[in-house]
């Protein structure tokens, strides 16, 4: 099944066409890496299926429905996720209270000021069996702020699970990352459920190599190649572009 189709998508900032008539689609858990040169148009690609930025010209659909005018937060309801590649938690509180802020703006109680306490317990119940999965139940009494950035960063991707999305985007997940650290992170997205879809732009090529069941190259903007790991690395167009390597 069909979970995100991208169709003749581009964004262009002044002179600068920086998504050139993209297309693509995505089915149902699969995990999918976007890679390319700086400034080949990844992070605004990102921007545009989740909204922060609107479309020049092209079409986004996501589970059949055309949300290419749908704001960022009504995406996010409709089961889209996405973690930043700057840690974006809440530094100077607990764990515990970052993860029942993400848990509960999840919820369509968030706006009641007078609610029933099992609403708190329930909330509270998937903080904490959020936190054992992720292996930081033991900190969650500690601030984030002391916590190592290996831990941070698996943090951050773990909360945005938190809305059960259909859709996970993961920007840079490696970023700042010891081997050992991303190796953990690697078997984090390893072993997401298979009914999230997930995107990543990273330029770690153990990662890349280690999640990916396709591969997207972008060169300014537009696809210059697609397919199974096996066949980006043997390409001669992404040897020349984005390895640096002629033929």
């Amino acid at each position: 099944m069909e979970a995100l189709k991208i169709e003749n998508l581009s964004k262009q900032f002044g002179g600068v066409l920086a998504v050139n008539n993209v297309s693509l689609s995505l089915e149902v858990g699969e995990r999918v890496v976007i890679i390319g040169p700086n400034g080949a148009g990844k992070t605004t690609l990102f921007n545009l299926i989740n909204g922060q930025t609107s479309a020049t010209s092209g079409r986004i659909y996501f589970f059949k429905e055309n949300i290419s005018k749908m704001p960022t937060h009504h995406r996010a309801h409709c089961g889209q996720a996405r973690a930043f590649q700057i840690i974006s938690l809440f530094l100077n509180l607990t764990v515990l209270q970052n993860a029942l802020l993400a848990i509960n703006g999840t919820k369509p109680h968030r706006f009641q000021m007078f609610r029933h306490i099992n609403s708190y317990l329930r909330v509270l119940n998937r903080a904490e069996s959020t936190l054992k999965e992720l292996g930081l139940y033991e900190r969650k009494n500690e601030l984030v702020k002391n916590l190592a950035y290996g831990e941070q960063r698996k943090m951050e991707i773990g909360l945005s699970l938190a809305s059960q999305p259909k859709l996970l985007l993961l920007d840079e997940p490696s970023a700042g990352l010891s081997r050992q650290e991303c190796t953990n992170i690697i078997s984090l997205i390893k072993n997401l459920g298979a009914d999230i879809a997930v995107i990543i732009v990273d330029h770690d090529m153990d990662l890349i190599f280690g999640v990916a069941e396709r591969i997207i190259v972008l060169h300014y903007g537009q696809i210059i190649a697609e397919g199974t790991p096996v066949e980006i690395q043997s390409d001669p167009n992404v040897k020349e572009i984005y390895l640096g390597i002629q033929e």
